[in-house]
């Protein structure tokens, strides 16, 4: 794929989305398709081999806590579905459930965002990641979407993602710092903090420069597809590069400096996709745990029967809001 200047391409996700936003899916999923899938983030569960979690909260239960890590047992952590979830706590799972209810810590005063929850079989339980779906789940969307026949389309990546785009500043737009106890590394870190830190005392009269993100300068000077509440850095090229669970190796946006560092490979996933023929569209919303697919009814039933994934279909004008999950209330 490519980076591609031209966001008018883009201009019907914004007729088709709600501006100002409502608190449906359509704040940033298009309205319009014939059917909508829901597909769940996956996620990992935990729980001691041959001994049972020590009780919570942690710090009333101080001596129980250091005595497990004393005996250093082992963990054994697998993937989960959120369908996993529901039958440890005794919850159902449907089109508009929401990982807070399922889990039964849905509070009053609004989300928990990143928190283990532990059922009574022992399991603890990682929340879903949110905006952004792990390689191989996109793959087998990817799968399902290439077999559509639409080979060409556009990926939109939100700008938001730390050291996507350049930007003015005193601090790099990110920072690799090592643990090494080497000299040299030691060296470099230390000019890297003398650089990088905004330190108003001993360098009140420090003047903002560019700083380069993981986009070439152009891409990020460039122009945004802009759709209510979010900016994106929009590409075109062939779509069944995300048919391969490789596909983090071939998109521009990968932070080669990252892993030339030493670090494990990044790309964020895309945000939106559609085709050019606009006969789907993927959403990634950032503050989602999950995935929405608009099209039509042949490709919403594919996806919900496909077992690599965890998909349901999802009525238009649904709410995904935190709070949204009656019937686990």
């Amino acid at each position: 794929m490519e980076w591609t200047p031209d966001v008018s391409v883009g201009d019907w996700l914004r007729e088709r989305t709600d501006d100002p936003w409502q608190g449906t899916m359509h704040d940033v999923v298009p309205r319009g398709f014939a059917a909508y899938a829901r597909v769940f983030h996956p996620t990992t569960r935990s729980r001691p081999v041959g001994m049972a979690w020590p009780p919570l909260p942690q710090d009333e239960h101080r001596r129980a806590w250091d005595a497990f890590a004393d005996a250093q047992p082992e963990i054994d952590t697998e993937a989960a579905r959120w369908r996993d979830a529901a039958a440890s706590f005794g919850t159902e799972l449907h089109p508009a459930a929401q990982w807070g209810a399922l889990v039964g810590r849905a509070l009053v005063d609004g989300p928990v965002y990143g928190a283990r929850s532990r059922s009574d079989d022992g399991w603890e339980y990682d929340a879903p990641r949110e905006g952004e779906l792990d390689a191989a789940t996109l793959a087998a969307i990817g799968r399902h979407l290439a077999a559509r026949g639409t080979a060409v389309g556009y990926a939109a990546v939100w700008e938001g993602w730390g050291g996507l785009v350049g930007h003015l500043g005193i601090a790099p737009s990110r920072a690799f710092l090592s643990s090494s106890s080497d000299e040299p590394d030691l060296e470099r870190h230390q000019e890297m903090l003398a650089h990088a830190m905004h330190d108003p005392f001993n360098r009140p009269y420090a003047k903002e420069s560019w700083q380069p993100g993981i986009l070439d300068d152009a891409v990020s000077r460039g122009p945004r597809l802009s759709l209510p509440g979010r900016d994106y850095v929009l590409f075109w090229g062939p779509l069944d590069v995300f048919a391969d669970p490789m596909w983090p190796h071939e998109v521009p946006w990968r932070d080669q400096e990252m892993e030339r560092a030493g670090f494990a490979q990044f790309a964020a996933s895309p945000s939106l996709m559609w085709p050019s023929d606009r006969s789907w569209v993927l959403a990634t919303e950032v503050d989602f745990d999950s995935t929405i697919v608009g099209g039509d009814a042949a490709l919403i039933e594919a996806l919900c029967a496909d077992p690599a994934l965890e998909a349901l279909p999802l009525p238009a004008g649904s709410s995904l809001q935190w709070d949204a999950d009656a019937v686990n209330r």
